[in-house]
């Protein structure tokens, strides 16, 4: 379990208790977290043993200086692993040395993936904005500015690590633009939201659509990119479209060669079909299915779910759901029985381990001990069997 502390409760207090509702997506928002709210999330040591222990080369990791990347055979090489002319790609310390010296910028995508602090950051995060949230490191020193003026189609929250960075941030050119749009031909704002350096523990927010330029302020500097992208009415309507498929008069080839007649009846049906379909299919309902279908992250937890033994009372047993875990009532033919629904799937569970559910839908995260003693009417032998089987389906893991 990390220790690292996660910014989000912090940055939530700072920014408002309305941010979700007000501000996200929508305005800019800067707080001054802390250093000691962040620092813990990577350590110098940690980033070496990443860089030193993964095979990391483009496209997850990338250098730019400039505006332009870096060629990727300036800094890594083929060990030729598999007898092949390119081999596998790695790191050369020296040159990659070389290259930050001259000013360029290290962008490491996924560094959720690799790092457990930023991962339970990235986990925390996503339960605040309910969406998929992607991290992704900036290392550089010295002043260069590694992009230029841009607008990103996600919105993202930047977190200061260590040292100092120089952002110009102006304001949407075009309103919500999105990677596949009609309109990409906006340009920047001549005026500026906020320009200023970032700090360690600074925390901003800047929605989609927004221009900035970011610039070194000539001494080194390290943050943390939280990128997310948010559902639109057009993935709602794209939601829609999946629904008519259950539709035979949507199956059905249109009309083309019929009479004028026919066709106008079958147009006049379709609509009033289609109508129908979004009547019965809300954005609240498309979000709600969404949110059952959020998936959990893929972390094997050897060896308890292969061969159960009772962990120690003090060890953790954390959900794996990303979001909120609901317990809920099931059919009422099976005499009080519980469901949970994880990443689409729905498991049914005995009345006998509502108790333990529902606790860990409450508290998340518990010791042992804790949900032995919150497990109901369980005895120990049928309270180890319902831990096992929590494990072995990966709805909880466990924690040292």
């Amino acid at each position: 379990m990390s220790t690292a502390p996660l910014f989000t409760g912090r940055f939530v207090e700072l920014a408002g208790a309305d941010f979700a509702s007000a501000s996200l997506g929508q305005d800019f928002v800067r707080a001054e977290a802390g250093a000691d709210r962040v620092g813990d999330l990577l350590t110098w040591s940690a980033l070496n043993g990443i860089l030193s222990t993964h095979q990391l080369v483009a496209p997850q990791l990338r250098l730019f200086r400039d505006g332009a990347q870096v060629p990727v055979a300036r800094y890594t090489r083929s060990d030729g692993s598999d007898n092949s002319a390119d081999g596998r790609q790695v790191l050369l310390p020296d040159a990659l040395y070389r290259e930050l010296r001259a000013g360029a910028s290290l962008v490491l995508d996924s560094i959720d993936q690799l790092h457990p602090p930023i991962t339970a950051a990235a986990d925390d995060l996503m339960r605040l904005v309910r969406e998929l949230v992607q991290v992704n490191l900036y290392l550089v020193w010295g002043d260069h500015q590694g992009f230029d003026t841009h607008w990103d189609d996600h919105d993202t929250v930047i977190v200061q690590l260590a040292g100092s960075k120089h952002w110009t941030v102006h304001g949407p050119g075009r309103r919500y633009p999105m990677k596949v749009d009609t309109g990409h031909d906006h340009g920047p704002p001549e005026s500026v939201v906020w320009q200023g350096n970032l700090a360690p523990g600074d925390i901003i927010h800047v929605p989609r659509g927004w221009w900035h330029a970011v610039r070194g302020t000539g001494e080194m500097s390290m943050h943390l990119t939280f990128g997310f992208t948010r559902r639109t009415g057009i993935d709602w309507a794209r939601w829609v479209v999946e629904q008519l498929y259950s539709e035979e008069l949507f199956r059905q080839d249109l009309p083309r060669f019929g009479g004028a007649e026919q066709r106008r009846e079958h147009e006049d049906e379709l609509v009033r079909t289609l109508v129908k379909v979004i009547t019965a299919h809300r954005p609240a309902d498309f979000l709600a299915t969404r949110d059952r279908r959020f998936p959990r992250r893929p972390e094997i937890n050897l060896p308890f779910p292969v061969r159960f033994e009772m962990p120690p009372d003090e060890a953790g047993i954390e959900v794996t759901a990303l979001l909120e875990l609901t317990v809920e009532s099931a059919e009422p033919s099976d005499a009080g029985a519980v469901s949970v629904t994880v990443s689409g799937k729905t498991f049914r569970f005995a009345a006998v381990m509502a108790p333990m559910l529902r606790l860990l839908a409450q508290e998340r995260v518990v010791t042992v001990a804790r949900l032995r003693a919150g497990a109901g009417e369980l005895d120990p032998d049928r309270f180890a069997a319902a831990l096992e089987l929590l494990l072995q389906q990966h709805l909880v893991v466990l924690r040292d």
